[in-house]
Order: structure tokens, then C-alpha cells, then sequence
């Protein structure tokens, strides 16, 4: 189509309003819709307050509340939709044609069946953009305009090469592009959720079985979109070869962070879940991701650490193959004490604590003989590092200190004896 026939379309079209403009039945028509979608705005607020109210004594999990959150969202429409249908039976009855009615019937209950259909998706913002797309395609088709559209659309174009790209193709690219991203990442997430939820698995196959699920779904999306556009896919050996230099030469990081992810996820060193310690961060394993791992510290501060960092760096992983951890408390007590009384007594006392574990049970040593103090250490086992360690040893120590207190042992601090001497002062010799 080129520019004179689609300004030959176009004034047809206008003459054709302009013909019907004066028609008392269309004038009555387009009266009718907009005072309908003005009285279904005034009763729009009253709708949703009564359905709200059916919403409290409902869980949010339940079908119904759904089903009721959906039809206040749609009340508008419905409301409309209603007042239009009550009118159009009446037209229909006189007599007068209501071809205005009709259309305006088609695409309100065309909007309404795609909004509840795309509003069951957890994506919100992609289910608009589809529902957006299949209302403009069902309303063109409803006002027979969608076959002049494509003519039109296609008519727009301009060659690249060898390769013609036309509007048509673009439009074609973007509509299956948010289709096929919609349906995409709902498949993906439904897969990845019956990965997770697989016992079968452990989790670092099941990190690692989902990424390769989301990975190969959106390859896969790319190239329907590539091809659905009418671009030749083979047109991308070069721009792939390119791609792979700068690869090589710019991306070493983003890649090296990458590959260090999934060995990782191979060899299960580090998986969700585990306590480890990079450096000076110390904290639990709560995601994996391609590029980096996400750690939470005790302080509810979550570090992003690079993949390549836990490869090449030095790790404690606090829970590798058992989350036993021993800790150590050093001691002192003063000379005058009972050695053997008050390590019995150090060791009975630390199994009090809920954390500590009775086996292996809690044994203290004597280390030696300080300057002011006996040096003794105490060693216990907990089972739940990613809890803290730092607070269980101040549990155990204000345990031991209540102890200490009421059993008479002495806690030494150093000491020292200041020596004063008087010394007379000769008289000078004259």
C-alpha cells in the first residue's frame, strides 16, 4: 500500500463518519455508550466496596477471594458491559440497526475475557502487556480494520542488505516477543518450583537444573522471535563469531564468574543453605546466582559475592559436611581455686546452655599458668552456626561468670605493687 492509497483510505473512512455523523440512530447510539460508561463509573465505587466487604471473612489463598479481587478489578468494564447489553436488547426490540451497540459490546466482552484470562499470571506487568496486544489484534478484527492493517503495515518497509524489514515484521517481532516472554517465564517458574520442590535432588543440582531450565527456555524464545520476524537466523554466524572475540577480550570477568558458578554447582563445595566465611564476611549461603552468590550476615546485611571469589579465594564453610561446629572460650581463674572442682564445674555449667550440644559434651582444659590467672579453655560443640556463634559464647560466659559467683571462685585481673622509698636528700657542700 502506498501513500495514495492510504490517503485514498483514509478519506473514504472520514466520509464515511461524516455520513453516518448525522444519523439520529448513531447520534442515539454513541449517547447510549457514553452515559452507560458514565453510570457504571458512579457504581463502580459501590460494587468494589460491597465485594470488599465479601473479601473479610476469606483467606487471601482461597479461590474465592481471588475470583472476587478479579471481578472488583473488572467492575467498570462489567458494569458497562451490562448497562450496554440491557440497551442493545432494547434497540433490537424497536427495530433501529445498533451496529455502535454491538461493536461496542464485542469489545468490552473481548477485554473483560482477556483480562481474566492474562490476571491468573503471577507476572503482572507481562500479562498487561499481552492482554494489551490481544485486545488491539480482537478490536481491529471486530471493526474490520485488521486486514488493512497488515497491507498497510507491510507497505512500510525498507531493505537492509538482502533483507527486506517491513512494520509488519516489527510489529510481528514484538507482539510474539511478549507473547512467547510471557509464556516463557510462567513455564520457567512452574518448572523451576517443581525443581525445587524435587527431594530426589540436592540443592545445588536443583539451583543449577533451573538455571539451565531458564536459560534454555529463553534461547529458545529468542530464536522464535528471530524467526517469527522474518530475519535470517543464519545472518548471526558473524555477529556470533564478533560476539565470542569480545567475549574473550572484555568480558573475562562476567565470564570466569559465570563458569565458576556452575562448578560450584557441580562439585556442591558451597550450595544455599551453607555457613561460610570469605575474608571478613561471614554469614549464610541464601541464593546462587549466575554471577555472584548472595551471603546474609548476622547483621541482616546481605554481601554479593562474585563466583570467581569463592574459587579462588580461601573459604570456611562452616557446614560443609556436618553444621557440628566446635567453639573455644578461653578462662582464667585466680591460684587459690580448685582446679578440678571448678573445670567440673565450667564443663556442667556449659551444658546448661540450649544450644550446646550433650554430645559430643562440653570439656574444659588447663592451659597453662598466666601471669595473674590458670589459663583454661573451654570447648563446646552447637549444631546451628548460622544462628551466631558469637552469642551462644556470650551465653555460655554469663553462665559461667553466675557460676563463678555463687561458688565462690575468684575471677583474677592483673595486679601491681607500687613501692614507695624515702630517701633523704644530703645537704649541699658549702
Amino acid at each position: 500500500m502506498n501513500a495514495q492509497e492510504v490517503r485514498d483510505y483514509l478519506l473514504s473512512g472520514w466520509e464515511r463518519v461524516m455520513e453516518h455523523g448525522s444519523d439520529v440512530d448513531v447520534l442515539a447510539q454513541v449517547a447510549v455508550v457514553i452515559v452507560g460508561f458514565c453510570i457504571a463509573y458512579f457504581l463502580q465505587g459501590r460494587v468494589q466496596a460491597g465485594l470488599k466487604s465479601l473479601t473479610s471473612n476469606l483467606q487471601p489463598q482461597s479461590p474465592f477471594f481471588r475470583a472476587i479481587e478479579i471481578l472488583s478489578a473488572l467492575s467498570l468494564p462489567l458494569l458497562w458491559l451490562i448497562i450496554e447489553f440491557v440497551v442493545l436488547a432494547i434497540f433490537q426490540g424497536v427495530g433501529p440497526p445498533s451496529i455502535i451497540l454491538s461493536v461496542t459490546c464485542s469489545l468490552l466482552s473481548a477485554w473483560i475475557l482477556i483480562n481474566i484470562v492474562t490476571s491468573l499470571a503471577q507476572n503482572k506487568v507481562w500479562a498487561r502487556l499481552v492482554a494489551i496486544c490481544i485486545w488491539v489484534i480482537t478490536a481491529l478484527s471486530i471493526l474490520e480494520l485488521l486486514e488493512p492493517t497488515l497491507i498497510f503495515l507491510n507497505g512500510l518497509a525498507f531493505n537492509l542488505g538482502e533483507t527486506r524489514i517491513s512494520m509488519l515484521g516489527i510489529a510481528k517481532a514484538i507482539v510474539a516477543g511478549i507473547v512467547v516472554f510471557w509464556i516463557t517465564f510462567g513455564l520457567s517458574r512452574f518448572l523451576e518450583a517443581r525443581v525445587n520442590k524435587s527431594k530426589a535432588l540436592t540443592p545445588s543440582v536443583q539451583v543449577l537444573t533451573s538455571k539451565l531450565i531458564r536459560v534454555g527456555l529463553v534461547s529458545a524464545a529468542i530464536l522464535i522471535i528471530l524467526s517469527n520476524s522474518g530475519i535470517n537466523i543464519t545472518a548471526f554466524a558473524v555477529f556470533s563469531g564478533a560476539l565470542g572475540v569480545g567475549i574473550g577480550f572484555g568480558l573475562q570477568k562476567i565470564v570466569s564468574n559465570i563458569i565458576s558458578g556452575i562448578i560450584l554447582l557441580l562439585d556442591r563445595s558451597i550450595k544455599p543453605g551453607d555457613v561460610i566465611e570469605v575474608g571478613t564476611t561471614y554469614g549464610r549461603v541464601h541464593t546462587m546466582g549466575a554471577r555472584y552468590a548472595s551471603v546474609i550476615t548476622r547483621d541482616s546485611m546481605e554481601y554479593l559475592i562474585p563466583n570467581e571469589d569463592l574459587i579462588t579465594q580461601q573459604v570456611i564453610n562452616w557446614s560443609y559436611s556436618s553444621k557440628n561446629v566446635r567453639l573455644r572460650v578461653p578462662i582464667g581463674v585466680a591460684y587459690d581455686a580448685d582446679i578440678p572442682k571448678t573445670i567440673s564445674l565450667i564443663e556442667a555449667t556449659a551444658g546448661e546452655v540450649a544450644r550446646v550440644l550433650e554430645n559430643p559434651a562440653p570439656k574444659c582444659l588447663m592451659r597453662g599458668f598466666g601471669d595473674s590467672a590458670i589459663d583454661l579453655e573451654l570447648r563446646f560443640w552447637i549444631a546451628d552456626p548460622e544462628s551466631g556463634c558469637r552469642n551462644v559464647s556470650s551465653e555460655v560466659l554469663v553462665k559461667l561468670w553466675q557460676a563463678f559467683k555463687d561458688a565462690g571462685v575468684g575471677i583474677p585481673f592483673p595486679q601491681r605493687d607500687v613501692r614507695v622509698e624515702m630517701v633523704n636528700r644530703e645537704p649541699p657542700l658549702s
